[in-house]
C-alpha cells in the first residue's frame, strides 16, 4: 500500500507526522524479523514510491497544459468569432456602397465583391466568385453582351488593351454599355499587391457634358455665323467631300450669285465652273485651281485673282482645313486697284518731273564746278605771278636798307619788308588752298620719324612763345607714322603758331601717343577757347575769332589748310575746347611699325579709275537706292568688294550671313524711320568693334558735325568727292596688318 494512501494531506501537520512515525517503525520491525528475501522487496517498494511521485508530477504538467489548451481555444474561437463579424461587417460595409466594388490578392484572384459590382453586366453574375483569376475577369467581360465596343474593335483586342493597362498602379477609364449608358473603372494598386476595383455609374455626367457641348457648339455656330456676316469679305468652307459646308452674304455679294444658288450641301465644282465662266482668273488657270480643290493630299496655300466686268478686281485665297476641307475668302481689291494705277500714273510723272529737274540740277552743278574751277586756276595763277615781283621787292628793300643811314628810314624799311613778308605767306596759303581743291597737290606718304620733326617745330616757335610769356613744351617721341612729312609739318606748323597767336598766358603742349595701330598727335593750348557754334567755322577760308583782320596776323587761311590737307592725307582731325580753358587739335596717323610700304599712289591722277584698293571690303549702310548702286559701282571699280544695306538692321543681318566683319563702313546720316548714321554705328561697333568709318552726308549743319566727333567718325559731303572717298580708303589699307 502506497504511503500516500496512509497520509491526508487535510490532516493536521501533527497527525501526519505520527502516522509517518508509526509506519517507520512497523518497517524498521520488518526489517530486522526479515531475511534477505525481504530486503529486495523494501527496495521495491522504495523504487515504487519514486516512480508514483513521478507520475503524480507529471499529471500535474499535463493538466496545467490541459488549462492552457482549453484557455487558447477559447480565445481563439473568440477571434474567430471576431474575424467572421468583421468579415460581415466588411462585407454590410461593401455591399452598401453605391459603387461596384472587388478586391483581388497579390496573385490576381477574386478576394471579395458587392453585387453592383456586376450589376451592370448580369450575365457575369454567376461567375463572379473568390478564387476568380483577374485575367479571366476581363476575358469575360470582353465577351459580355452588355459592352458596347469601339466600332472596328473585336473582344479580344479589346482584352488584351484593357490587360495591358493592369500593370499601370492607377487606372481610370471609361466603358461604354449597351443602352448608351456609362460606367467609369478606376483600379488602385495597394502596397500589399491586392488591387482595388470600383465601377462608377457616370452615365448621367457624360450625358451632360455632351448636351453642355451641344450647346456650345451651337453657341460657337452662331458666333462664327456672325462674325462670318460681318466680314468686309466673302467666305465659304467646303468640307473634304467637296460640298458646301457654309458661307456669308457677302460672297454672293460679290461673286453677283443669287441665294438660290448657294445653299448647305452644294456641289461646289460646278458652282465654281459657272463662276469663273463670267470672271477671267488672274495668276493662275481654271484647271489648276479645279486640280487644287479635287486633291486629297496636303495643299499648300493657293492664292489668284478674278476679273469681272470692266473694273471689279477680286482677290481670292484659299488654305486647307485640318479635316481635308479648305475655306475660301474673296476680297474686293478694286479701289486699291485703281488707287495703285493713280499712284503709277502719279509716280511716272513725278519721275518725269524729278528727272528733269535732275538735268537742270545736273547743269547748274557743271556750271558750278566750271566756276570754281576757272576761280581756282586764276588764284593758283595769280599767286604764282604774284610770287616773284615780290621776292624782287624785298631784294631791292634789303639793298636799299643796307644804304640808309637814318634809323628812321630803316624803321620804314623794315616794316615794308614785314607787310611783304605778311603778303608772300597769304598768297602762298592761297595757293595751298588752290592745290588741294584743283586735286594738283600730291603727297608722298611714307614713314617718318616723329622725334625730329618735333624737336624742329620745338625750335622754331620757341622764340615766339618766350616772347608772349607762354610755355612751350614738346614731348620727345620715338614713334613713326606713315604720311607725307611736307604736309605733316605744315600741318603742325598751323597749329602750332594759332595756338601761340591766340593764347595770351599758360602754354602750349605738343605731343605724341599710340592708340591701336595709330598715333595721335596733339596740339593743347590753355588759350580763351572756341564757342561750340563756331568750331565748324574756324576751318572756312579768312574767318578769324576775336581778333583784327590784320595781314601782320594773318587772315585765317591756317586751319583751312590744315582741314583740306588732313583730308588729302587721310588723317582724321578733331576740335575739342572748353571757353575759358583752351583748346585741343588731334590729328590720328598709321603708325609705321605695324605697316609696309604705302600700297596706293595718294595723289589725284586724270582718271579715278586708276586708283586700286584691291583686297578691301567696304559695308554701305545708303537709303537710298540710286546713291547706294552708285557709290557701290564706283567702289567696286576701285577693286573694294561691297558690302549694302538699306538700314542698320539690315547691315547686321548681311554681317552675320557673312560671317565676316568689313574693313571700313560708309553711312548715311539720315536713315529711314528716323535712324541716323551715329546710331547705326553704335549698334555696329557693339557687333563687330571699331572699323575705320566715314559718315556720308549732306547736311553741313554743326549738331551733325558734333555728333559725329561724338564718336569719333569724321564727315564726307555729298556730293561725294572721289579723292576724299579715295584717300580715306587708302588709309584703311595703310591701317590693316601687315
Amino acid at each position: 500500500m502506497p504511503t500516500s494512501a496512509l497520509l491526508d494531506p487535510d490532516e493536521p501537520l501533527e497527525r501526519q507526522l505520527d502516522k509517518l512515525g508509526r509506519i517507520c517503525d512497523a518497517l524498521m520491525r520488518r526489517v530486522e524479523q526479515a531475511g534477505d528475501d525481504r530486503g529486495a522487496a523494501y527496495t521495491q517498494f522504495q523504487r515504487a514510491v519514486l516512480l508514483e511521485d513521478k507520475v503524480r508530477e507529471r499529471t500535474r504538467d499535463l493538466e496545467r497544459a490541459l488549462d492552457l489548451l482549453n484557455e487558447s481555444n477559447a480565445r481563439l474561437a473568440a477571434a474567430n468569432r471576431e474575424t467572421e463579424r468583421a468579415r460581415s461587417d466588411l462585407a454590410n460595409a461593401i455591399e452598401t456602397i453605391q459603387e461596384g466594388f472587388a478586391l483581388f490578392d497579390p496573385d490576381d484572384r477574386l478576394v471579395l465583391c458587392n453585387s453592383r459590382f456586376g450589376l451592370n453586366l448580369p450575365d457575369l453574375r454567376g461567375t463572379l466568385t473568390p478564387g476568380l483569376p483577374f485575367e479571366d475577369y476581363v476575358r469575360l467581360v470582353s465577351r459580355s453582351s452588355h459592352l458596347d465596343l469601339p466600332p472596328g474593335t473585336m473582344p479580344e483586342e479589346w482584352a488584351v488593351t484593357r490587360m495591358a493597362r493592369h500593370g499601370e498602379p492607377h487606372v481610370m477609364l471609361n466603358v461604354r454599355l449597351a443602352g448608351d449608358r456609362w460606367i467609369q473603372v478606376s483600379e488602385h494598386r495597394m502596397a500589399g499587391g491586392q488591387t482595388v476595383i470600383m465601377q462608377t455609374d457616370v452615365t448621367d455626367v457624360i450625358r451632360a457634358e455632351r448636351e453642355e457641348q451641344g450647346r456650345l457648339l451651337d453657341d460657337q455656330a452662331r458666333l462664327i455665323r456672325a462674325t462670318l456676316e460681318h466680314l468686309s469679305q466673302g467666305v465659304c468652307i467646303v468640307d473634304k467631300a467637296g460640298r458646301l459646308a457654309g458661307f456669308n452674304l457677302r460672297l454672293g455679294t460679290l461673286l453677283g450669285l443669287p441665294l438660290q444658288q448657294l445653299r448647305p450641301g452644294l456641289d461646289f465644282e460646278p458652282a465654281f465652273r459657272r463662276l469663273l465662266a463670267e470672271a477671267t482668273p488672274v495668276g493662275t488657270s481654271v484647271q489648276d485651281v479645279l486640280g487644287w480643290t479635287r486633291r486629297r493630299d496636303r495643299r499648300p496655300p493657293l492664292r489668284f485673282g478674278l476679273h469681272r466686268g470692266e473694273a471689279q478686281w477680286l482677290d481670292v485665297s484659299a488654305e486647307e482645313m485640318p479635316d481635308q476641307g479648305f475655306v475660301m475668302s474673296v476680297t474686293d481689291v478694286s479701289a486699291e486697284r485703281e488707287a495703285a494705277r493713280a499712284l503709277s500714273e502719279a509716280n511716272e510723272m513725278l519721275e518725269a518731273r524729278v528727272a528733269s529737274r535732275t538735268l537742270e540740277l545736273e547743269d547748274a552743278l557743271a556750271a558750278a564746278e566750271r566756276a570754281n574751277a576757272s576761280r581756282t586756276r586764276f588764284v593758283a595763277a595769280a599767286s604764282h605771278d604774284l610770287l616773284q615781283p615780290l621776292s624782287a621787292a624785298k631784294l631791292y628793300l634789303s639793298s636799299i636798307a643796307d644804304e640808309l643811314g637814318e634809323p628812321l628810314h630803316r624803321e620804314v624799311v623794315t616794316k615794308a619788308q614785314n607787310a611783304l613778308s605778311s603778303v608772300q605767306d597769304i598768297i602762298e596759303a592761297l595757293l595751298d588752298i588752290s592745290k588741294l581743291e584743283s586735286g594738283r597737290a600730291s603727297a608722298e606718304i611714307r614713314p617718318v620719324a616723329l622725334g625730329p620733326l618735333l624737336a624742329q617745330l620745338r625750335d622754331e616757335f620757341a622764340p615766339a612763345a618766350a616772347l608772349k610769356g607762354l610755355r612751350l613744351v614738346v614731348v620727345p617721341s620715338s614713334l613713326r607714322i606713315m604720311t607725307d612729312p611736307s604736309y605733316m609739318k605744315r600741318i603742325l606748323q598751323n597749329l602750332i603758331g594759332n595756338a601761340i597767336r591766340y593764347t595770351d598766358r599758360g602754354g602750349v603742349l605738343v605731343g605724341a601717343r599710340r592708340t591701336g595701330l595709330g598715333v595721335r598727335i596733339g596740339v593743347l593750348d590753355t588759350g580763351p577757347g572756341i564757342p561750340e557754334a563756331e568750331q565748324e567755322n574756324v576751318f572756312k577760308e579768312f574767318h578769324r575769332l576775336g581778333r583784327r583782320a590784320s595781314a601782320s596776323e594773318g587772315l585765317g587761311l591756317g586751319l583751312a589748310i590744315v582741314d583740306r590737307a588732313c583730308a588729302m592725307l587721310g588723317h582724321p582731325l578733331t576740335l575739342e575746347s572748353v571757353l575759358g580753358r583752351g583748346t585741343a587739335f588731334t590729328i590720328s596717323a598709321p603708325r609705321a611699325e605695324r605697316i609696309g610700304p604705302y600700297p596706293i599712289e595718294s595723289r589725284r591722277t586724270g582718271a579715278t579709275g586708276e586708283w586700286r584698293h584691291d583686297g578691301l571690303t567696304v559695308l554701305v549702310i545708303e537709303n537710298d537706292l540710286d546713291m547706294r548702286r552708285a557709290l557701290a559701282l564706283l567702289l567696286r571699280g576701285w577693286g573694294v568688294e561691297v558690302l549694302d544695306a538699306g538700314s542698320g538692321a539690315e547691315a547686321l543681318r548681311l554681317i552675320e550671313a557673312e560671317g565676316r566683319a568689313p574693313d571700313a563702313l560708309l553711312v548715311d546720316f539720315q536713315l529711314d524711320e528716323g535712324e541716323t548714321g551715329t546710331a547705326a554705328i553704335r549698334r555696329l561697333r557693339r557687333r563687330i568693334g571699331r572699323v575705320p568709318t566715314r559718315i556720308v552726308t549732306a547736311n553741313r549743319t554743326p549738331e551733325v558735325l558734333r555728333e559725329a566727333r561724338r564718336i569719333g567718325v569724321e564727315l564726307l559731303h555729298k556730293p561725294l568727292d572721289p579723292l576724299m572717298l579715295h584717300l580715306f580708303l587708302g588709309s584703311v589699307t595703310l591701317g590693316r596688318p601687315g
